[in-house]
């Protein structure tokens, strides 16, 4: 990725950094367990999600939602966990996360299985599928990609409470992602601590706004006007689609029902102003109380490719200091996704085993 493109806009870092391109929708049947044999057992289900009906990208409000239960959770019928809730990133999926088509930079059931090998308590690890019709949801609330923060926070919570043996108090909730699933925890976090009581994001993107995005690049980016122009975008117009559709919805303007932050080669301030609104490092000054009930950590690589990331990440670690607010920020040497598999394993499990209420 060019400098000019980097700088262009914070659009850019919701880019999860992959060695292939994701063209391809998930699976959306019921799928068998990943090729390696988990000592746990791994499930795949669809969930209905009521907040998702009648989205205008015309996705399925019936989302796929990969489970890997612990291996005592069928010899213990007595017993109830805790939950931790993994957000994948952008152009990728659950299926991808927990082996299901093939290799890839994670697989969570081998992560989690290491974890308990070296002493990490046992826990329910969900992950929904946020891959849409723009390739990611953004885990945000529109018209067009439906209500992701309800259908996490609650829906899913309750779904999962109800078919399966939890703990379900806030106190035993975790919730965790990477990139574009870094920001959904950051962004879904603050907004629900009364659902969850720790979150850790891994190199979240899209934490600072940018109010001078490139004209050049977001004209080409408008010219999409269908899933299959879609498919020959760059990166870069991919995620400003998925981000237009995220942010600034606009239910009279079809046929995408999105405005984009530049029309004729001017700048919109209105859309300029939703973007930015939907920035962690500006929203968070609204939710000092609410981050101050959480347990919070969150990284990034020293090698990180998406410029944004980094420099994010370290202005968060001084913003929450600023306020006193309780949180662990690590820069560790790697980058966007070199280390996520090893992370998951030897970071983010033991952070949740630490803090969660067993």
């Amino acid at each position: 990725m060019n400098a000019g493109i980097g700088r262009a806009a914070v659009i850019v870092t919701i880019l999860m950094l992959s060695m292939r391109a994701f063209g391809q929708a998930p699976a959306s049947a019921e799928t068998a367990a990943p090729v390696h044999p988990p000592a746990g057992k791994y499930q795949r289900l669809a969930v209905h999600g009521r907040a998702l009906e009648g989205n205008l990208e015309g996705d399925s409000p019936d989302r796929q939602v990969s489970i890997y239960l612990p291996p005592s959770y069928a010899k213990s019928p007595w017993r109830r966990y805790p939950v931790l809730y993994l957000l994948h990133g952008f152009t990728d999926s659950d299926d991808r996360w927990f082996g299901l088509r093939g290799p890839h930079f994670v697989n969570v059931p081998a992560a989690v299985d290491a974890a308990y090998q070296q002493g990490v308590k046992e826990m329910i690890v969900v992950m929904p599928n946020a891959f849409t019709k723009y390739l990611g949801s953004m885990y945000s609330n529109s018209v067009v990609v439906g209500d992701w923060e309800t259908f996490i926070a609650e829906e899913l919570v309750s779904y999962i409470d109800t078919h399966y043996r939890t703990l379900a108090r806030r106190e035993s909730r975790g919730l965790a992602g990477h990139s574009m699933g870094g920001y959904g925890t950051l962004r879904i976090g603050m907004k629900y601590p009364q659902v969850f009581s720790s979150i850790y994001a891994m190199s979240p993107c899209c934490l600072t706004p940018n109010t001078k995005p490139d004209k050049d690049a977001i004209a080409r980016a408008a010219a999409v006007q269908s899933p299959e122009q879609l498919a020959d975008s760059d990166f870069f117009g991919k995620a400003t689609l998925a981000t237009a559709a995220a942010w600034s919805p606009n239910p009279a303007h079809p046929p995408l029902f999105f405005d984009m932050p530049i029309v004729d080669g001017d700048i919109v301030p209105e859309t300029i102003a939703q973007w930015t609104a939907n920035s962690p490092l500006i929203t968070l000054h609204q939710h000092v109380p609410d981050l101050k009930r959480l347990t919070i950590a969150f990284d990034a690589g020293d090698q990180e490719q998406f410029g944004d990331i980094l420099p994010s990440v370290q202005a968060l670690d001084r913003v929450l200091g600023s306020y006193g607010i309780a949180h662990v920020a690590e820069v560790f040497q790697g980058d966007h996704i070199n280390r996520v598999a090893e992370r998951l394993q030897t970071k983010v499990l033991p952070f949740f085993s630490e803090h969660l209420k067993f």
